[in-house]
């Protein structure tokens, strides 16, 4: 008996999900290019999938982070963090590629941080991100002494085309360098015991403890990642403007929870996998650019996206527990004693 392709793809762990999901993104897409023909073709397709690009960086990390169990807050701070400190050193005269490197560095140490915080001291994920939320942004504030940075110059053009102007069979360096990452990320969570560590926290922390887990090291390399993806989007962001601005990143870290809650990454941790987070990542995408081409004003494209995360991470709730007044009697059990 011949087994069904569809039926075996269906069974890989999350496929569900990321299949319901690009349904909907393709359905998205057909209305979109009713209202606007325009929405099809090839600039804005180009442009489109710049835009989606850093969301699906940033998504990577917080998916990394959501499947072990936790959450990342500092997400969007990293990336404000990263803009000012790389586009503050080249105006002071430093190579954009030492600039880079130094970059990457303090950006890892906030995910080194995050993870010390969260499973070395124990502190609740959104206490401790929270707190390093506002510590990266008051970085990035006073990196250039509470002042947006002048012009990074023209010495940094490679910088610029390498991070975000360049194009490589006709598709911009940005997205390139997510596909590239994402290829990377999705293997180490796929395909390693690092990646089978990780879901093993997120599913049961106490059970993976007792198989020989290391908690603290899982949750580090997760928040590590999350705070390299930033960082690379902080870059993005810095060749993109040419400049460093202090609010570089706001919102980031809500749609990063956009990206990987609606692509089906599981916020109880455990569940989830990368290519849902790049379908989330298009979704969000997709609405921003097709709300904007409808005429719809930023309001109600932000309401549009922040109905859809709340809608997403109820149906995982039920999906988990059977039932969400279940869950919500069994929290209120907890939080009475």
């Amino acid at each position: 008996m011949k087994s069904n392709p569809f039926k075996k793809l269906a069974s890989i762990r999350g496929m569900g999900q990321v299949i319901t999901v690009s349904v909907g993104l393709v359905l998205l897409c057909i209305v979109f290019g009713i209202i606007n023909p325009t929405f099809f073709s090839g600039r804005n397709i180009n442009n489109m999938l710049r835009q989606i690009a850093p969301i699906v960086l940033i998504g990577i990390g917080q998916s990394y982070v959501l499947i072990t169990g936790n959450i990342d807050l500092s997400i969007g701070s990293v990336v404000g963090m990263s803009t000012m400190i790389s586009a503050t050193l080249m105006t002071k005269g430093l190579n954009p590629w030492a600039s880079m490197f130094f970059t990457l560095i303090c950006c890892i140490a906030v995910g080194v941080t995050n993870g010390l915080l969260v499973a070395g001291c124990k502190l609740p994920p959104f206490i401790g991100t929270l707190g390093t939320m506002t510590i990266a942004r008051g970085i990035a504030q006073i990196a250039n002494g509470n002042y947006n940075t002048n012009s990074i110059g023209e010495k940094a053009e490679g910088f610029r085309n390498f991070f975000y102007y360049g194009k490589f069979f006709g598709i911009y360096s940005t997205v390139w360098i997510a596909i590239i990452l994402w290829i990377v990320f999705n293997f180490l969570l796929s395909r390693t015991r690092t990646g089978r560590h990780i879901y093993a926290v997120g599913s049961n922390p106490d059970a993976a403890k007792l198989s020989g887990v290391s908690i603290l090291r899982s949750t580090l390399i997760a928040y590590i990642i999350s705070a390299f993806c930033s960082s690379i989007v902080g870059l993005s962001q810095c060749a993109s403007a040419g400049m460093g601005a202090m609010d570089a990143g706001n919102c980031y870290e809500m749609y990063a929870v956009a990206a990987s809650v609606i692509g089906g990454v599981s916020t109880l941790g455990g569940q989830g996998i990368l290519l849902g987070t790049v379908i989330g990542a298009s979704i969000w995408g997709v609405l921003q650019n097709g709300l904007q081409f409808a005429g719809a004003p930023v309001a109600i494209r932000n309401i549009v996206i922040g109905v859809i995360v709340v809608l997403a991470v109820l149906l995982d709730i039920v999906a988990r527990n059977g039932s969400l007044f279940r869950f919500s009697r069994k929290n209120k059990k907890e939080i009475i004693g």
